[in-house]
């Protein structure tokens, strides 16, 4: 229990720099410890704890509903659970969690009939450890042999190991500070190798790497290299594993190489060279390589090209505005695309003797989050899938080519009991401020006005909008605890990520980054207009970049939120954009422009940077969170926005940072312990809004 009784107040240390002819003063520049990524400095550690501490007091009272909402969050986890087994091969691979476990078991049975095997056991590889994750996993093409990587701290610098599954044997082959997939190549007259990427000292994968086993690591050797201080580079196996593909990329362009996986050594086959803004991946069947690109739409395209001449493209399947071609998988006898309409999933069977022959899986709600789950074998008869909505838990289907049937695997458990007639979910568009429609996916109980006493009831907002990246209308059971106490629970599918395309995307980013705060501003207006809920009755979060969505909108409309959570937020937009150094901030520039030599570029993220653009003025109550291993938002962003808040904020509500110091971006790892920063995320959420739970 914590004694604190006043909130930290941090130093200001006066410092100021000068770009483009604008002075920027940042008198909390200091809290970034100078010898990062080891935070050693004495004043940073104790403003950390002295943070931690205001924190724990603020939350102590509040401590019985952190507890019960963590009893009923795992209430709805099925303790000793499996996945449904999958054919690779000559094994039948599934996952495991015991009782109270809180992580897995890896095992595998002999499709022929035989005992099962463990392969790989989290439980014991996480013993003594605060923190853990495990990165990739690979079974040797033989089957003999089993490659991981483990990260025991959060900073996302694995550690890779290989062992032989019959005996357990341990080999010597051990390769530290890997960032990447773990990819098995044939070495000939050799034993097998590994294609593995190093995260350099600026945590930028520049490389791809081979090591063959029972070689020191100092001989390994680097495949390929990339000069491009903002390109990462990324290894994979081809659909029929004949290939190794290397690829390099940006947050818009990409280049792929092709190498012969049983000649790892040989001289890799460019596709095609890199064209700026020009994304593309690639496979290869029967001499014809498969190409997902966006050179000729936005939206992007199927093409193919012979071997012989892997850069001359064909189109296959034409990008159109309408459908969005998220991407595609090559099978023996046919190949599936997955694309986006109006922000929904589909997925279709194609052909390759008749392109023209579509066949679509159909699924049952008008609103649904589905695709392709892991299919690992060349020729198959039927496909594994996924598929949940906001009222429907998580299923696993396959699906029956010969018949275009769809079976049920299993039904996400839920042991304290589901019922989803209860629940109502819609899919609304919402205009934003330029009249663009917003889509707004929203879940809520049927006797929410009920729950309210007929009013406006309170309502939870999230969104992201960065990178391109969709928001689901996915199922959570972690959700149900707010939902069950009144709440609607909205999901924003604002700009900047991709919901509705790659130009939902385009405007988002850039020198149209403020669309994305815009919309999300407006989506709550309009809920509100809608009569879904009230200003200052609706909570917020968002994490990384949709904790700079936070920042922004708390600067911009205060009063619209009644309590706000921001995870790792990324909010210190403009310094970390200046400092290319940092291990991200090169290859982040085509996402947030470059201020170093843009000088527009520069006054956009000022004029929007949450902590730039902190002000005196009243705030909306306050809970962030931070990690002091994350190499992605790196602590101090959190500390320096929290410390100028508390500066200049002219409200006495809530505002508490907790940085986990033994944790990276992901926060707490374990599948029982990360429901503990939930239940205390919620428990700040019905505190602030003066929820009785």
């Amino acid at each position: 229990m914590s004694n604190a009784t006043q909130p930290p107040v941090a130093a200001k240390k006066p410092h100021s720099f000068t770009h483009h002819g604008i002075t920027v003063t940042d008198d909390y520049a200091w809290l970034r410890d100078p010898g990062y990524p080891q935070v050693g400095g004495e004043a940073v550690l104790d403003h950390l704890k002295a943070e931690n501490a205001w924190f724990e007091s603020r939350m102590e009272p509040r401590k019985a509903l952190v507890d019960g909402l963590f009893k009923e969050m795992r209430a709805r986890i099925k303790e000793a659970d499996a996945s449904v087994p999958q054919k690779d091969g000559d094994y039948l691979y599934w996952v495991e969690y015991k009782e109270g476990a809180e992580y897995k078991l890896w095992w595998r049975r002999p499709v022929a009939g035989g005992e099962d095997e463990l392969i790989l056991d989290e439980v014991e590889l996480a013993k003594g450890h605060d923190y853990f994750r495990l990165g990739a996993i690979a079974v040797s093409p033989d089957g003999k042999l089993l490659a991981w990587s483990v990260d025991d701290n959060g900073s996302e610098r694995f550690t890779a190991r290989v062992k032989v599954i019959a005996t357990g044997e341990m080999l010597p082959d051990e390769i530290p500070g890997t960032l990447s997939s773990l990819v098995w190549v044939a070495g000939g007259d050799k034993p097998w190798g590994l294609v593995y990427s190093l995260a350099n000292e600026n945590w930028r994968t520049d490389n791809a790497r081979l090591h063959w086993l029972g070689s020191p690591i100092e001989q390994d050797i680097e495949l390929f290299h990339e000069d491009d201080e903002g390109f990462r580079v990324g290894s994979s196996l081809s659909a029929n594993e004949k290939w190794l593909l290397i690829g390099s990329s940006d947050h818009e362009t990409s280049e792929c190489w092709m190498v012969p996986a049983n000649d790892p050594l040989a001289k890799p086959m460019l596709v095609k060279a890199r064209q700026e803004g020009v994304e593309y991946d690639v496979d290869e069947r029967d001499g014809v390589l498969y190409i997902h690109a966006n050179d000729t739409h936005e939206n992007f395209r199927i093409a193919t090209a012979p071997l012989s001449k892997p850069g001359e493209w064909r189109t296959l399947i034409e990008g159109t505005d309408e459908v969005y071609i998220t991407g595609f998988e090559l099978y023996r006898d046919f190949f599936v695309v997955e694309s986006r309409v109006r922000g929904l999933d589909t997925i279709e069977l194609r052909y390759y003797d008749d392109p023209s022959r579509v066949e679509p899986i159909l699924f049952p709600e008008a609103s649904y989050d589905a695709g392709l789950a892991d299919n690992p074998e060349w020729a198959v008869d039927k496909l594994r899938l996924t598929y949940e909505s906001m009222v429907s838990p998580s299923t696993v289907y396959d699906y029956h080519l010969a018949d275009k049937r769809l079976e049920v695997l299993k039904v996400q458990d839920i042991p304290s009991g589901y019922d989803a007639s209860l629940y109502e979910t819609q899919r609304l568009e919402i205009p934003a401020r330029d009249g663009t429609l917003v889509p707004v996916s929203i879940v809520y109980r049927k006797d929410r006005a009920a729950l309210n006493g007929g009013e406006a009831g309170p309502l939870h907002l999230y969104g992201y909008g960065a990178y391109g990246m969709a928001m689901s209308p996915s199922f959570s059971t972690t959700r149900l605890s707010l939902v069950d106490r009144g709440f609607a629970y909205a999901i924003a599918h604002i700009r900047g990520g991709d919901d509705l395309g790659r130009a939902w995307y385009k405007m988002g980013k850039r020198e149209h980054r403020t669309n994305t705060f815009n919309d999300f501003v407006d989506v709550a207006k309009g809920l509100i207009a809608q009569g879904f809920t009230q200003a200052g009755r609706i909570s917020i979060s968002g994490g990384s970049a949709g904790g700079e969505l936070m920042g922004a909108v708390m600067n911009d409309a205060p009063d619209l939120w009644g309590a706000v959570v921001a995870h790792v937020p990324f909010v210190d937009v403009l310094n970390t954009m200046l400092d290319e150094t940092l291990p991200l901030t090169p290859g982040e520039w085509p996402e947030w422009g470059n201020p170093i030599e843009d000088k527009a570029a520069f006054e956009l993220i000022r004029s929007y940077s949450p902590y730039d653009q902190v002000r005196t003025q009243a705030y909306p109550p306050l809970m962030v969170t931070a990690g002091l291993n994350d190499p992605r938002v790196t602590y101090w962003e959190p500390a320096k926005w929290v410390a100028k808040l508390r500066e200049l904020k002219t409200d006495s509500n809530e505002l508490i940072l907790k940085t986990n110091m033994g944790a990276g971006h992901g926060g707490k790892s374990g599948r029982f312990e990360s429901l503990t920063e939930a239940a205390e995320e919620f428990a700040f959420i019905l505190w602030q809004l003066g929820i009785v739970a």
